[in-house]
């Protein structure tokens, strides 16, 4: 298990935090700029300490201000991603890799450098120094000098925050072998839900130095409580389902899921794969008959089993789809004209265009995935 009770106050910021989980998988630390995600990160290796608490990482006492306990930081076996690369200048990129490992228990020297070189394809970097590398080509690195450190836990903070999109897209999938491959349980703090949801078993939602709330990332996303805390703009569903088929002809992939099928642009998936995908709310729309000649692609049956409070023009309904949680918002206006309330049944529909692919993910097993492009 993973245990952090802290408290600590930072200038005019009080942070107390407590929180308990599984320490396997990515355990993601979400919340605005500000909410103390880094602080916490920064207490779990020992950079930062705090006035009250007690951290344990895998039943090992890292941190306990009753007893005593505080464990420096380059004892506690941990790695850690910062949001910039900060490799060493003066050493080629296998020396980097390779300060960390030396620097491991000679027995418990499990993972290798062979084997983080072939994983993150940087074999051709070997012999260059920093300065002649990329962004994303820096970040890789640095995953690799965390990894080979051989930590009991992992720790990311905002490791992707400096690059641009395409560079992230080009670092993700990497970060996914590393979660599949070397069973490694990763702290990563993030503030994009497209990364949380595409990486990230489980969510730690933090506000103001305070945890809100803990769990799966598609429950914590599906509280409509917690909507001001995890964004409205972004709000949606998550959801799991299996590649039935693609069509080459009109460059579509074919998914099952429990409320039926969904169309989505061609994946170079093979059939039988599961994702893990998500439906923002604001591009599902809703009808009380079944739609007809209309271009969206996605209809399906769904029951209304609750609906938002917000203050605003617009509002958010929770749907039933199948045993599928789906999430629409449409306006206050919307919701008078066609009388929707809990229990009604209607018809949702997205369209194909719409699904967000660059949180699309696969299924690895029971809660884990990596990219499906």
């Amino acid at each position: 298990m993973l245990k952090v009770d802290v408290e600590k106050s930072l200038k005019a910021f009080h942070l107390n935090t407590r929180f308990e989980c599984e320490s396997s998988g990515v355990i993601a630390l979400f919340g605005r700029s500000g909410s103390g995600k880094t602080s916490i990160v920064n207490m779990l290796a020992g950079l930062l300490t705090p006035e009250r608490g007690e951290v344990v990482v895998k039943d090992r006492v890292l941190f306990d201000s009753s007893k005593g306990i505080n464990v420096p930081p380059q004892e506690r076996r941990l790695g850690y991603v910062f949001q910039e690369d900060r490799l060493f200048p003066h050493l080629t990129v296998r020396r980097n890799l390779l300060y960390g490992w030396k620097r491991a228990p000679k027995t418990e020297r499990r993972i290798q450098l062979e084997q983080v070189v072939e994983m993150l394809g940087i074999e051709a970097l070997l012999e260059r120094h920093p300065g002649k590398l990329s962004g994303g080509e820096k970040q890789r690195v640095a995953l690799g000098r965390a990894l080979l450190a051989n930590p009991s836990l992992l720790l990311m903070d905002e490791p992707l925050a400096a690059l641009d999109q395409a560079r992230k897209e080009d670092v993700l999938p990497f970060i996914e072998r590393l979660r599949d491959e070397f069973d490694v349980p990763i702290i990563y703090v993030s503030h994009s839900m497209e990364e949380i949801v595409r990486l990230a078993d489980t969510m730690v939602l933090i506000s103001d130095g305070r945890v809100e709330a803990v769990g799966a990332v598609d429950d914590v996303m599906g509280r409509l409580d917690l909507r001001p805390l995890t964004g409205r703009y972004e709000a949606g569903a998550v959801l799991s389902a299996r590649v039935s088929s693609h069509d080459n002809e009109f460059a579509l992939t074919e998914l099952e899921f429990g409320g039926g099928t969904l169309r989505i642009p061609l994946l170079d998936v093979p059939t039988g794969t599961l994702l893990r995908l998500r439906i923002r709310a604001r591009d599902v729309s809703l009808a009380l008959t079944p739609p007809a000649d209309i271009s969206i692609q996605n209809v399906f049956k769904a029951t209304i089993v609750a609906i938002g409070s917000e203050t605003g023009p617009q509002i958010d309904l929770r749907l039933e789809a199948g045993g599928a949680a789906v999430w629409a918002r449409i306006t206050k206006r919307a919701l008078m004209s066609l009388k929707l309330e809990p229990g009604r049944e209607i018809y949702a529909m997205v369209k194909a265009i719409a699904v967000d692919r660059h949180s699309l993910g696969r299924v690895t097993g029971p809660d884990r995935f990596l990219s499906g492009e």
